[in-house]
């Protein structure tokens, strides 16, 4: 049987950090009492070297990952189709609802009254005025 990829490349992983981490914490007495900095430089150490051998892992990872992705099955599909539509449905129904209440309501605070005869105070007021004074 083999070994599930995602579990390899993880391990892998871990080892190409602890590995230079051990190196550097038992050769190199320095990095005994500068343990952070024995840890950034493992952890670079570490990140080259998967970035050059461990790509195919990495791809085998990638790529099981995606099948069980796309292996997903239908009736879950359709059941997550099925409250899309839904909520689109009523979200529609939200939107008439706002657009009917807007219909009804009414503004008046820009009635004129036409009884009353408005000042003449030349070209100060807004063209609106300008409009409603002719």
């Amino acid at each position: 049987m083999k070994p599930a990829p995602l579990l390899v490349y993880t391990v892998l992983r871990l080892l190409a950090f602890l590995v230079p981490l051990a190196i550097l914490w038992f050769f190199f007495p320095i990095f005994r009492e500068l343990w952070w900095l024995a840890a950034i430089f493992a952890a670079l150490i570490g990140m080259s070297i998967s970035m050059l051998f461990l790509r195919a892992p990495l791809s085998d990872a990638s790529a099981r990952i995606h099948e069980r992705r796309s292996a997903r099955p239908a009736a879950e599909q359709e059941d997550a189709d099925a409250e899309d539509e839904a909520l689109d449905v009523e979200s529609a129904d939200d939107v008439e609802n706002a657009e009917s209440r807007t219909d009804v309501d009414v503004d008046t605070t820009d009635v004129v009254n036409d009884t009353e005869a408005p000042e003449d105070t030349g070209s100060t007021g807004s063209a609106a005025d300008d409009a409603r004074r002719i």
